[in-house]
């Protein structure tokens, strides 16, 4: 994983130069998302996967030299002679792949650059391995934009030099934030640009009788080809972790076979995914060792490996239909339960008025939000604890896993509007910052003054 973020640190350092004399390649931009995707948190762990995508890279990198090389000689621009990630070559086996690892390592001069400069600089690089996450979750979907691209670029090059000063290492990390935000404007865009705007709505969380698909994971595009797939064929679709607000989006909802949620948040699968009944479909983050118990019958899609695991290419899902088809399914009816989703921007701006002039008489008296992507260690519920002690004049907002502590409670309303909101995924921490930017303006004060806590459960990369 450091050698594929050190190859694509060498792309990124030409494509800006590129891009500076007006040459640009997507397809090496669309290849830097995937890679840096794939080294996520709980995302790839299959060597020979990163032994490809490492070459690939290199590819990648000596295709945009030659454009960047290219413009700068018909521009009369003297070619910089770079180094470090832009001239390396990879070796030819795994083995000696592994022994050129230590010199990309993140703190492979951790004795002389310092805890702190070694600290932002491997801050700024999560925080570009989420940034590309969320926009290749976007670009599947059709939404690209050029200051993305030109953001990562410029980013990653920044960190290809080793920088040693804080303040500009400081500036950088703040730079990446906003390069963020608008690839969560992307990616809302391209979900309800192709799915529709969220909208509220009950979703079953005990199964049904007959065949059965669990979907992991984030990725709404190949939860939809999943869907057009096994259209009329008997088999129900369920949701699984941060895949549950799918059930929101109204192109979605409208497939009868998706008939529910399963299970909880990604740190209990190994007990979840045995106890299925069918095939799993991991198709993004929260992948952890699967278990003998269910290996066989675990598939990943897009940027997630493991090792013997099937993987999925290019949404071609035969291979877990027909598994589904040969495994037994539900045999027997749940008892009736359901929670409700779907309380995105859209949602709830379209009760804003009931929401402000529920604030302004003091019926609402404050708002929580209670969101991240939680996880397996001891005290967690805290959060639990957190919202069943929130007063009945307050509204508790929700996003990414951290919902799965306290969702299925009843927590009532407040005029007829739900105490507790599930805003969406992790990255629909962009609905809560719209929503949060909305009754500032309406109450005309800052973002910061406004009657709210954030309770954040964990974040990672993104």
């Amino acid at each position: 994983q450091d050698l594929l973020v050190y190859a694509i640190e060498g792309i990124a350092q030409y494509a800006k130069r590129a891009r500076d004399l007006g040459e640009i390649d997507n397809e090496a931009d669309a290849f830097m998302l995937y890679g840096l995707f794939t080294t996520l948190t709980n995302v790839n762990f299959s060597a020979p996967r990163f032994v490809n995508l490492i070459h690939q890279a290199v590819n990648h990198r000596e295709r945009v030299q030659y454009l960047y090389e290219k413009a700068a000689k018909y521009e009369g621009v003297e070619i910089e002679s770079l180094q470090g990630s832009a001239i390396w070559q990879p070796a030819d086996t795994q083995e000696a792949l592994q022994a050129q690892a230590e010199a990309a390592a993140i703190d492979k001069d951790l004795k002389t650059a310092g805890e702190d400069i070694v600290g932002l600089r491997a801050m700024m690089l999560y925080g570009l391995k989420g940034v590309a996450a969320y926009a290749y979750h976007a670009y599947v979907l059709g939404g690209e934009d050029e200051a993305i691209y030109a953001g990562l670029e410029k980013s990653l090059d920044f960190l290809a030099t080793d920088p040693m000063d804080a303040d500009a290492l400081l500036a950088a990390n703040l730079e990446v934030g906003s390069i963020n935000l608008k690839v969560m404007e992307v990616l809302d865009a391209a979900n309800t640009g192709n799915f529709g705007a969220q909208e509220p709505g009950e979703v079953r969380i005990t199964p049904v009788r007959g065949k059965a698909i669990l979907v992991s994971g984030h990725d709404l595009k190949d939860l939809s080809e999943l869907l057009e797939q096994t259209q009329g064929m008997g088999i129900n679709i369920y949701t699984h972790g941060e895949m549950l607000p799918a059930h929101a989006y109204p192109k979605l909802r409208a497939y009868k076979h998706l008939v529910g949620n399963y299970g909880s948040a990604w740190q209990n699968q190994h007990e979840e995914f045995a106890a299925f009944p069918g095939p799993i479909l991991m198709t993004s983050n929260c992948l952890i060792e699967p278990t003998p118990a269910y290996k066989n019958r675990i598939f990943t899609a897009g940027p997630v490996g493991w090792p013997g695991v099937r993987h999925i290419e290019n949404h071609q899902f035969m291979p877990v239909i027909q598994a589904a088809k040969a495994l037994p399914g539900f045999a027997e009816l749940g008892e009736d339960k359901y929670v409700t989703v779907g309380f995105g921007r859209h949602a709830v701006m379209s009760v804003a008025d009931k929401v402000i002039d529920a604030v302004k008489g003091g019926d609402i008296r404050h708002f929580f939000l209670v969101g991240g992507c939680d996880g397996a260690a001891p005290g967690r519920n805290y959060y639990t604890d957190l919202a069943e002690k929130i007063p009945n004049d307050c509204v508790i907002m929700t996003l990414g896993c951290g919902k799965y502590r306290f969702h299925e409670q009843d927590f009532g309303n407040i005029g007829g509007i739900p105490r507790l909101l599930d805003i969406g995924q992790c990255n629909d921490a962009y609905s809560a910052i719209q929503i949060a930017s909305a009754l500032a303006g309406a109450f005309e004060c800052d973002v910061n003054e406004l009657p709210l806590s954030l309770m954040i459960s964990w974040f990672e990369q993104k």
